[in-house]
């Protein structure tokens, strides 16, 4: 099951600002929405509640440690171990689809980040406010796979690095 982290990140760390996005782009929303139609994505409550719906196209997983937190059209699980995997496994069966991405905040972000296989980041220049900060990465873990740069930002894949062996 391919897991595929998103987010635009200043070149503070910062994600986040009172509730909503930091940094928002019209070009970069449309590459994001492309990317993710048709599979499934996993977000916290949160972050679900800024959005205010599912998005179209998409199944939606929500992340959340409210016992009676619910809405409609989005699975919701209280775990990020098996009941999460569970939850996964029942959509890619049912859809055919197991491409997962993680949508966010920085706490899911943070929660998930040793199962993500690839980084879809947007490296924005700037500093920005906010108060919502992406979660430190240690770069020996990461490769960079491609970087398409824009005016202001750039598109950067990473990918796991695969774990070295010490020579014998």
């Amino acid at each position: 099951m391919p897991v595929i982290l998103v987010a635009s990140v200043a070149a503070n760390g910062v994600i986040g600002r009172d509730g909503d996005l930091a940094w928002r782009n019209s070009e970069d929303l449309r590459r994001l929405k492309a990317m993710t139609m048709g599979h499934t994505l996993v977000m916290g409550r949160r972050n679900y509640e800024s959005i205010g719906r599912p998005l179209p196209g998409r199944r939606t997983v929500v992340l959340t440690r409210q016992p009676d937190w619910s809405a409609e059209g989005v699975t919701v699980v209280r775990s990020a171990g098996a009941e999460l995997d569970e939850a996964l496994a029942a959509i890619a069966a049912e859809t055919g689809d197991d491409t997962v991405f993680v949508f966010g905040g920085a706490e899911i972000y943070a929660a998930l980040l040793d199962r993500v296989d690839v980084l879809e980041l947007t490296e924005i220049d700037d500093e920005l406010d906010g108060d919502v900060f992406f979660p430190a990465l240690d770069p020996s873990g990461w490769r960079e796979e491609s970087r398409e740069r824009r005016d202001g930002y750039a598109w950067v894949r990473y990918r796991r690095a695969p774990p070295t062996t010490p020579a014998p």
